[in-house]
């Protein structure tokens, strides 16, 4: 099948154009640079991957390109776990969710033919976070600032079923794989002076990046997959286990925390992503029939790390 990707050029869609690629069905990358992502994914390597240059939040001729394909897999958004948050980079943070979102909705509306399936992006972010409850599909939606951002970016996504498009979102937990969240991590580690971060007792729901993929592949073909299903490991942690993990993985001692103003002071309320988490379970995605290949986290770090 032909399959447009939105943030093709990062770790997941990366990872997923070269798995469609493999597997011989036709991309079509959406992206805000066409000189990177044709660095990313060269002609010579990747000759069925086609590159069309858009801007997320504004409409224009991009939308056109969405004709064709059978399937859309929205991964775009501005990272949240990047510098302060102020008041300007809330706004981008959502526009690049909720707008984003809505233009690709748009497109697929317009589109004759349609795509037949969008699978789009959420986060867990959208449970609010706790160090006590335990969180799966059925669970209502928090009320911080992540919270509304997924509600918003949901509501949107929500709208292509009036199309009669089958929608499948999906709500991502910390992602692991070469790079992202993980290569932020491993350098104190490796300096010897790693440990858990804030309290160590906040919980820490996370993927393996192959299972990911495996999970966008299976909603892009499961045509009785909808609806919302938690991209996390069945298995989360509480953060002082991940570093001592990590540390045991690495060769390297866990005995250094990172104390919680030291965040505060560099990331402000964007402090959040990492001093507070939430028990986050795939009950849906269990249901569904999906096989982990990295249901604990010992074993998945060992496959990144070594």
């Amino acid at each position: 099948m032909k399959v447009a990707i939105t943030g093709a050029t990062g770790l997941v869609g990366s990872r997923l154009v070269e798995r469609l690629h493999k597997e011989g069905h036709q991309v079509l990358v959406l992206t805000r640079n066409s000189g990177f992502a044709q660095k990313v994914f060269p002609p010579t390597n990747f000759p069925s991957v086609e590159i069309v240059t858009y801007t997320p939040t504004t409409s224009g001729a991009w939308q056109d390109a969405i004709a064709g394909c059978e399937a859309i897999v929205n991964l775009a958004g501005e990272p949240i776990g990047e510098g302060r948050w102020t008041t300007e980079r809330k706004q981008e943070i959502l526009n690049s969710r909720q707008l984003g979102t809505q233009k690709i909705v748009e497109a697929i509306t317009k589109a004759n033919p349609k795509p037949k399936v969008l699978v789009n992006t959420s986060a867990i972010g959208y449970y609010g976070t706790s160090e006590t409850a335990t969180f799966d599909e059925t669970s209502v939606s928090g009320n911080d600032f992540l919270a509304q951002v997924c509600q918003a970016w949901e509501a949107e996504a929500s709208k292509v079923k009036e199309a009669g498009v089958r929608l499948v979102i999906l709500r991502f937990g910390i992602v692991l794989g070469n790079g992202g969240a993980l290569a932020k991590m491993i350098p104190p580690f490796q300096l010897f002076a790693g440990g858990p971060i804030g309290s160590g007792r906040q919980w820490f729901s996370w993927i393996h990046l192959d299972d990911l993929v495996n999970l966008i592949l299976q909603a892009l073909n499961k045509s009785n997959m909808q609806g919302v299903y938690n991209a996390t490991a069945p298995n989360p942690v509480r953060m002082n286990d991940l570093s001592q993990t990590l540390g045991q993985v690495l060769h390297r001692p866990s005995w250094l925390p990172v104390p919680a103003f030291a965040i505060e002071a560099l990331l402000g309320d964007g402090a959040i992503v990492v001093l507070e988490g939430q028990q986050v379970l795939p009950k849906r995605t269990l249901e569904s029939g999906f096989a982990y290949q990295y249901p604990n986290l010992q074993p998945a770090l060992n496959q990144i790390l070594r």
